[in-house]
């Protein structure tokens, strides 16, 4: 389970079932465990400072790779 979280205020965006070794992409949406996010359209933000984190696109949610980060382990 790894947590995604805001890069600029820190807030918790969402919490993360991920599979495998790698970078974080996108997220598929049926691994979302808690989702924290706003979203303005497709456009999916921070609740707090309106950081744009990612595009939702269907299945999964495409991220920005320099407006997050996140914490955690992956599960095999």
């Amino acid at each position: 389970m790894i947590v995604v979280k805001c890069a600029k205020c820190k807030t918790r965006i969402f919490k993360y079932r991920k599979y495998g070794k790698g970078k974080l992409w996108h997220c598929w949406k049926d691994r979302i465990v808690e989702d924290y996010s706003v979203r303005d359209g497709d456009l999916v933000k921070c609740p707090v400072c309106g950081n744009v984190i990612g595009l939702d696109q269907g299945k999964w949610i495409k991220l920005k790779p320099t407006h997050f980060i996140y914490s955690g382990t992956y599960e095999h």
